[in-house]
């Protein structure tokens, strides 16, 4: 096999990003024959067909499946390798770049950023918000200082690429009609839901949170909906079409008409971690913004409903 020309594999995962020559000749501002001839270049290189051409685009052969997934890793480490250049030429001194999920966007960042202010206000703040998969891959692309992660003690990240630093531990909760008639309780034991309906949230971890504790409960969930996000989750327990689960920080500001219960043992906590690309350099805003983290979490943390585990 010949050499691999890195700009031929990032050209093969512009195409499957595109689904067809053409639609990548269009994104690259190329030719529909020049792309094509790449390829063809390619696979000489390879030695092996990278492509299978149907009428309505194209589709990866195996091999052009194992190229194209080198190719992501090539093109994000070419945007950090940017990324380091322009820290070494001053382009983001005094610029602290910071990736949140959803949740944490709308509970804990706030509170960082307005600490951030008053501790470093020399320092601008930019703010990218997105799904876990989204941040790990911003952090290895440098786009990101610092980011906030999440996981499971069953499913652990494993990123050793990475500095995980745990700053909160966030308890799963249980959300109920506010006329239901455990909603004056204290807490609530799982075993005390087995006949219940439940609201979950669709494709997302809370829904094997729920599949787990029922099972160790010794009982099967009967899911009546699968709501988009935690807003509509609570909508649907206030309109009584079930009760649900979800990560206390989600749920910091519940609805009137919605009660969220500590469950008996403080079961599946998960932890919240502070991300951050094991490789970089730690600048000074990242110094800087990491005891504001913690600090902060913290606070949270004490200003939260307390979880009765007993």
């Amino acid at each position: 096999m010949k050499e691999l020309d890195a700009r031929r594999l990032l050209l093969l995962k512009s195409v499957a990003d595109a689904g067809s020559l053409t639609g990548a000749a269009g994104q690259l501002a190329f030719t529909t024959s020049a792309i094509s001839q790449q390829i063809a270049k390619l696979e000489q290189e390879a030695g092996l067909p990278l492509l299978e051409r149907h009428a309505r685009g194209v589709h990866l052969t195996e091999a052009g499946h194992a190229l194209v997934v080198h190719a992501a890793r090539l093109e994000d480490q070419l945007a950090a390798a940017r990324a380091e250049l322009d820290e070494f030429a001053g382009l983001r001194r005094g610029r602290l770049l910071l990736g949140a999920f959803p949740t944490v966007g709308a509970s804990l960042l706030p509170h960082v950023v307005m600490e951030m202010r008053v501790r470093h206000p020399e320092l601008t703040i930019s703010i990218t918000s997105a799904r876990q998969e989204g941040l790990l891959r911003s952090l290895r692309r440098r786009e990101v200082d610092l980011a906030t992660l999440w996981d499971y003690a069953w499913d652990q990240l494993d990123a050793p690429d990475l500095e995980l630093q745990q700053i909160a531990s966030d308890p799963t909760t249980l959300l109920l009609p506010s006329d239901h008639p455990l909603a004056g309780r204290e807490v609530v034991s799982m075993a005390e839901l087995a006949e219940e309906a439940w609201v979950v949230r669709a494709e997302h971890p809370v829904a094997q949170v729920l599949s787990r504790l029922c099972a160790e409960a010794g009982f099967v969930p009967r899911v009546e909906m699968a709501a988009d996000d935690y807003q509509e989750l609570q909508g649907m327990v206030a309109a009584g079409l079930g009760i649900a689960l979800a990560p206390r920080l989600a749920v910091l500001t519940p609805r009137t008409d919605v009660r969220v219960l500590p469950i008996a043992g403080n079961p599946a906590p998960r932890r919240i971690l502070l991300a951050r690309l094991a490789s970089a350099r730690l600048a000074p805003p990242v110094r800087a913004a990491i005891p504001v983290f913690v600090d902060c979490a913290a606070a949270l943390s004490r200003a939260a409903q307390p979880v009765v585990t007993d």
